[in-house]
């Protein structure tokens, strides 16, 4: 920033409680630090936000002084859209608090909570909600763009158990957003993302989860049609408490249930998380137990343990996408395991088939997730240490996109990709629901302030 624009930044920072830091502050570089090493911008200020008055400060001074404004949760923004060239961050990591109401079974999260904050508040309780895979998803961003997990055949998506959301709009006022105030809002906060505000705090629908269980089954990639072919006739004919999905990855090193053979190399992993005990999993997934792994993990883990259990390590490179399925033919198996080849070998990277369905396909029709009726996705989800590897991964996951296209429902969950142009974003919301976000958004940020994301533009 120029003397100037610092000169500017003093006023805001005599009125934020939190702290304003610009880029000679020896916190900077920490501050600025995502998830994805590939990612490296550098904001002309960050408002790390005590409370909500520190948001409405922060979003007045950008819109005051034209500054690109970014958005940063809890969790990965894995584009790095929570982050922004030159202009200003509202960063809301210390706003992480969690009030649980175990009689009304909610919880109350505050913007910057990651699912880690959220699951723990819970445990004590034995109460759960649909969260992220791992347990260093940011809260805020995993629901506002709809929420899909190991429990979502149960409990729905994520936004399907949003009961209301506290949010800073462009003009700097805060709104309770709830089916009877501000509904259409409310609404667009079902998958829309963050276009429309700054979501200080949201309230989510708790459910009963006494027992929870975790299985990891490994086998050498060449068995993987036939494993592949049983993991979906069992998943397609499994009740809806349990999720799960088929994972190509690196054999973990140093986990004794691993056989050396296939330690840091390509291994094929089938993951199981089920809403009962450890016997009951078991018994469910009888098949592929008797399909002789060469590996496995099968553990009854308290619900926090079980979303920590494999969580993703952070500062590594990353390049996401995914594609949505209508169906899994043999073809498609075929299509999808060949595909493992590409997996760049050792590295926290995996080539991933996810079951959907129950929960997920019977939830509300209305809101803008046209992937909800998916019956399986697939994800290629890279992650890699070495610069060298940028054009391998990229092209790597395009290749796994493009090799199921001809079952793919042309829908897509947009929190599993970065930046693939604005047909992909459409994708996320459907037509019809991209113009009905596009009008709540003239409404409530007719300037397109909020941008830096999967990005609506006001009708």
């Amino acid at each position: 920033m120029t003397g100037l624009d610092d000169a500017v930044a003093g006023d805001l920072r005599a009125l934020v409680s939190g702290d304003l830091l610009t880029p000679d502050h020896p916190g900077y570089d920490d501050a600025r630090a995502v998830f994805n090493a590939m990612i490296d911008r550098r904001p002309g200020l960050i408002v790390q936000c005590a409370d909500r008055a520190d948001v409405a400060l922060a979003v007045a001074f950008a819109r005051e002084h034209g500054l690109e404004t970014a958005v940063r949760g809890g969790g990965h923004s894995v584009a790095g859209l929570a982050l922004t060239d030159g202009g200003l961050v509202i960063d809301l990591r210390r706003m992480n608090a969690v009030t649980v109401d175990p009689v009304a079974r909610t919880a109350t999260v505050g913007g910057g909570a990651t699912m880690a904050d959220l699951d723990r508040a819970c445990a004590p309780h034995w109460l759960a909600t649909t969260g992220g895979r791992v347990s260093t998803t940011g809260v805020g961003g995993f629901v506002l763009g709809g929420g899909t997990g190991w429990l979502d055949r149960l409990f729905g998506l994520a936004c399907d158990n949003l009961v209301e959301a506290e949010v800073v709009t462009a003009d700097g006022e805060i709104v309770r957003a709830t089916p009877n105030s501000h509904p259409d809002l409310f609404w667009a906060l079902h998958g829309g993302g963050g276009n429309f505000g700054v979501v200080t705090s949201l309230t989510l629908r708790l459910h009963p989860l006494p027992e929870s269980s975790l299985a990891l089954l490994l086998w050498p990639p060449e068995d993987g049609p036939r494993i592949v072919r049983a993991a979906r006739d069992l998943l397609e004919d499994a009740p809806d408490t349990l999720g799960g999905g088929v994972i190509y990855l690196t054999g973990p090193a140093g986990e004794d249930f691993v056989p050396a053979e296939l330690a840091g190399r390509l291994a094929l992993g089938v993951a199981l998380v089920h809403a009962g005990g450890e016997q009951s999993l078991r018994e469910l997934a009888a098949p592929l137990f008797d399909a002789a792994p060469a590996g496995a993990m099968v553990a009854e883990l308290p619900y926090d343990e079980l979303q920590s259990a494999l969580d993703d390590p952070p500062g590594q490179r990353n390049y996401w996408s995914a594609e949505h399925l209508d169906t899994l033919p043999d073809e498609a198996v075929d299509a999808f395991c060949a595909q493992a080849a590409g997996l760049i070998v050792p590295s926290a990277s995996q080539h991933v088939l996810f079951r959907m369905g129950g929960a997920v396909a019977r939830g509300p029709a209305d809101y803008p997730i046209p992937w909800r009726q998916a019956g399986w996705v697939v994800h290629p989800f890279g992650l890699w240490t070495d610069p060298a590897d940028d054009a391998r991964g990229r092209q790597w996951a395009h290749d796994v996109c493009a090799a199921v296209r001809p079952w793919r429902t042309g829908a897509v969950y947009l929190n599993f990709i970065g930046d693939e142009g604005e047909h992909r974003v459409v994708a996320g919301y459907g037509a019809v629901g991209y113009a009905r976000l596009a009008a709540v958004k003239a409404r409530y940020d007719p300037t397109n302030l909020f941008r830096r994301n999967h990005n609506v533009v006001p009708a």
